[in-house]
């Protein structure tokens, strides 16, 4: 039976009870699972030449989210910016700091990270720096060794290559002095002589004088101390002045030396030491970089391609993750144009810098200033063989010598003394050519060219014999991704159907794979095969050349204001205004000389340095005078002597000048390259949106593509067409062609090497014989022979030795002779239209026919008899004196009119003294 209601209540109300505090529990739980998984912002500032520094960021915060199980979520925003930009950066990291972010890794250039570093510092927001710094700042962690650190590593390492009479330090901009100081402060007083130099670009754009001087010093051990931006060009003119030979002795003070490529220099017996803070053999930084690269090797065409700073970051990312296990702060949203700052900042930096880690670095951690301490970085040498470790350099222990012991290479095993190769080779000039002769030849007679006697020279040289075959087919070798396989010598070599490959075979990375390559004999670059510009016909009027055409404007404003000025000083000066009859002491009026055309007349005259019968008389007149014709002094002798060069310089015309033109199509040119070889493939992995565009367009129109170079060489000089090939084929080209030329500067550097099967072992042995014949210039005698002596070689050269000026043709002058003629002609017509007014006014004032009177007029002029003519009606006096008055009259009017006279005021005069007066006019005149 069921129990009363007020039996059940006390259970009821326990039920309900417990059930409450369940759902309390349960919701509780979810707020911190939720405040557990929040998303934390973080904030990566890299340079857009960078672009593997975002993807490493990626990698590392998918890498903490996963090994945290759930407990922290990492959020990366990364914004790229230009190298250098400080206002970008500001600009970019302000809108980032909108966006709740716990932290921010800055970029590596200096002056961005500094911006960056300066605004975080205000805003109380902690700053991962991956960078070289010797200042500890705050809020900022910097994972990067400190100065006084990498000094004392460069001393250890002298110490123990027992550099102790003298040696001097190299280094790059003032970034790098604090490393140098502490260097310097370490050894004192006492110790070897230490001599310091800056090496940086001269005017000319290289380091080759800076080096120059440090040869000629006589020191023989260096501490190079810069950046990887110019470490690599540094060192390659180092060894064009003759410091990379087994006399010299480097120690490199950057932690990225390991990614530079040193394969130039690897079989000098150059002893270069370096040291690294990544080390490829790490099994971590292998998984990451098969990771990053997305291949199963990434180390094979470079020591190491992870650089320090990216490292770092990816270390960073995972310090961050682990504080984030052990404190959850909320970020908040920081606004750069108020007061605003995170409170909690500092404390989460001085908890980074509490704990420590092992990343792919090594030992992250750090002493009670902030630096990273108990760091270990790798010793690394460069051998025949490559890069290799020969100890390990720790903060507490100092350098702890670890060579390996060296590989044991029996001597014939290296010798080539009385061993017998095959030789395979390809046609193709001037590295391998069949003999210009009616003999018929067999074996190796019948092949020349610069490949041929390269390996004649090594035979010698080495002491080994040879045998040429030639590849039938002409075919280099490229790659098939299908099939997994190499085509023509390539795979020749690879199945051991020859020994070496010589011709201009180039050095790919891809090609790489399959075989070896000894050091490069010969340096190059795709560069554009194109027509010489036509030079352009002369300008009809370029003898105006010599001035722009606004110079030209402003010398007619000149002439027109400083005759329109000597018009009206003339009018204003009373000193220019003349008594026109001198026997005549009271005149009644005076002239002025200066009307308007005569001032045009005396512009004229001044300008073309001709003179004119006008005298300034006045102080005002001659001061205008004196500074136009100094004007015109230096206005004409400008002229004239730029006006020998316009004349005979002959400006040539081409429709492209370099790849962009190309790519745009500029001028109609359509262009292309050798179907499967290293150009084409240049451009089909290039990332350039230039080269990008132009592979585009060959995959698109493979009629313009070639199976020979001679085919496109010949397409060039029939057609509008530009054709891609290396720089050294382009340069025996034009020097036999000579409507050839290239076009712009090389669109990249790659070499020529000598093929040979994968881990031969007289790769070495090769490598360092071609280096001592390039030593010994004997290389560069052979190219001068195959390219500028040889099979029609120097044919193009400037032999025009006559000294001399150029003679001008009509062409070059025949804006001068229109001028001339248009001037004549409107000389005689203007001559003729005086003719015709002047026997308009005296047939008018004789009452005759105007008919008769020009006819006659015309009769006078082509007799072309005499100087002198009778005046066909005379004057009688009484005429004459009424003339007179008339004239006066006339005159009086004119003076009103043209201002070309001035009435003098004066008392009435009788009839007498006027008939006086005037018959002294009549004499005067």
């Amino acid at each position: 039976m069921a129990r009363p209601y007020r039996q059940r209540m006390p259970q009821f109300v326990a039920t309900t009870h417990c059930t409450r505090i369940t759902l309390i529990f349960l919701v509780a739980l979810s707020f911190l699972q939720i405040a557990a998984t929040q998303k934390t912002n973080v904030g990566l500032i890299y340079e857009s030449t960078n672009p593997d520094m975002e993807k490493i960021f990626q990698i590392a915060i998918d890498k903490a989210n996963e090994e945290s199980g759930g407990t922290v979520e990492l959020h990366g925003i990364a914004v790229a910016i230009e190298p250098g930009n400080a206002f970008e950066t500001s600009k970019k990291l302000c809108k980032m700091l909108r966006q709740n972010l716990v932290a921010v890794f800055g970029p590596t250039t200096d002056l961005a990270a500094k911006h960056a570093m300066s605004i975080c510092d205000a805003k109380e927001l902690p700053f991962i720096d991956t960078r070289w710094d010797f200042e500890v700042q705050m809020p900022t962690v910097n994972l990067y060794p400190h100065a006084s650190q990498l000094a004392l590593a460069l001393k250890d390492l002298v110490v123990a290559l027992e550099w102790t009479d003298t040696f001097t330090i190299i280094y790059e901009t003032g970034e790098f002095l604090p490393t140098v100081n502490e260097l310097l402060e370490m050894y004192g007083t006492t110790g070897p002589t230490i001599t310091v130099r800056r090496y940086e670009l001269d005017l000319n754009g290289d380091y080759r004088n800076v080096l120059r001087r440090i040869k000629n010093s006589g020191d023989y051990s260096f501490v190079v101390v810069g950046s990887m931006d110019t470490l690599p060009e540094f060192f390659k003119q180092a060894q064009q002045v003759g410091l990379m030979t087994s006399d010299y002795r480097y120690i490199v003070g950057n932690l990225d030396f390991q990614t530079m490529d040193l394969e130039p220099f690897q079989h000098g017996d150059t002893n270069i030491t370096g040291i690294r803070l990544v080390s490829p053999e790490a099994q971590n930084v292998q998984e990451l970089s098969k990771t990053l690269y997305e291949t199963e090797d990434p180390f094979q065409n470079v020591s190491c391609p992870l650089t320090t700073s990216m490292a770092l970051v990816y270390d960073g990312v995972q310090l961050l993750a682990e504080t984030f296990k052990h404190v959850m702060f909320r970020a908040v949203p920081l606004n750069c144009n108020d007061a605003s700052s995170w409170d909690k900042g500092y404390t989460l930096v001085n908890y980074m810098k509490s704990l420590s880690l092992t990343g792919l670095t090594g030992e992250v951690k750090f002493d009670y200033e902030g630096l990273r301490t108990d760091f270990a970085l790798d010793v690394i040498e460069l051998t025949m063989s490559g890069m290799q470790k020969v100890g390990e350099w720790k903060t507490e222990d100092g350098f702890v010598a670890n060579r390996p012991p060296p590989k044991i290479v029996e001597q014939d095993q290296r010798s080539l003394v009385n061993k017998s190769f095959v030789v395979i080779t390809a046609i193709s000039e001037p590295y391998g050519m069949l003999k210009e002769t009616a003999a018929k030849l067999e074996g190796n007679d019948q092949f020349e060219g610069f490949g041929i006697e390269l390996i004649e020279e090594l035979g010698k040289k080495l002491g080994f014999t040879y045998t040429f075959r030639l590849q039938v087919d002409n075919k280099y070798g490229s790659f098939n991704p299908k099939t997994g396989k190499y085509d023509g010598m390539m795979l020749e070599i690879i199945e051991g159907r020859a020994d070496m490959g010589i011709t201009d075979l180039t050095m790919t990375s891809i090609r790489e794979e399959g075989v070896d390559f000894t050091i490069p004999f010969m340096n190059l670059g795709i560069a554009i095969l194109f027509r010489k510009p036509m030079k352009e016909p002369p300008k009809l009027f370029s003898f105006m050349s010599p001035f722009s055409g606004t110079v030209w404007m402003w010398l007619g404003i000149a002439y027109l204001s400083v005759s329109l000025t000597l018009f009206i000083l003339g009018r204003i000066s009373p000193t220019e205004w003349d008594n026109p009859y001198p026997c005549i002491e009271e005149p009644t009026e005076l002239e002025n000389q200066f009307s308007f055309p005569n001032c045009l007349w005396f512009s004229t005259g001044a300008l073309l340095q001709q003179g004119s019968e006008l005298a300034p008389k006045a102080y005002s007149t001659r001061t205008v005078a004196s500074i136009w014709w100094f004007f015109t002094l230096i206005l004409v002798s400008s002229y004239t002597a730029n006006l020998a060069a316009f004349l005979t310089i002959e400006s040539l015309s081409s429709p492209i000048e370099n790849a962009e033109d190309l790519a745009v199509n500029k001028g109609g040119v359509k262009y292309g390259a050798k179907v499967g070889g290293s150009t084409f493939t240049f451009f089909q992995d290039a990332k350039y949106p230039t080269y990008q565009k132009m592979y585009e367009f060959m995959r698109d129109h493979p009629e313009y593509m070639t199976s020979t170079n001679a085919e496109g060489v010949d397409r060039v000089e029939n057609e509008n067409y530009a054709f891609l090939m290396e720089s050294t084929t382009i340069e025996y080209i034009t020097e036999r062609r000579c409507s050839l030329t290239q076009v712009g500067s090389l669109l990249d550097e790659k070499g020529y090497g000598i093929a040979m099967r994968k881990n031969w072992p007289y790769r070495d042995t090769l490598s360092q014989a071609v280096l001592e014949l390039q030593e010994q210039g004997v290389l560069t005698k052979m190219k001068t022979k195959w390219w500028k002596e040889k099979r029609g070689g120097g044919a193009c050269s400037d032999t025009s030795s006559e000294g001399g000026a150029v003679a001008l043709e009509l062409s070059n002058l025949g804006g001068v002779y229109l001028v001339l003629i248009v001037g004549s002609c409107f000389g005689v017509l203007v001559a003729f239209l005086e003719m015709v007014l002047g026997v308009k006014e005296r047939s008018d004032e004789n009452k005759v026919s105007f008919k008769t009177e020009l006819i006659e007029e015309f009769r006078f002029v082509m007799q072309c008899s005499g100087n002198t003519r009778p005046v066909k009606y005379p004057k009688n006096s009484s005429r004459s004196r009424s003339r007179s008055s008339r004239s006066r009259s006339r005159s009086h009017s004119r003076s009103s009119s043209k201002s070309s006279t001035l009435s003098v005021d004066s008392l009435p005069m009788d009839e007498s003294k006027l008939h006086h007066i005037s018959e002294h006019t009549k004499h005067a005149k």
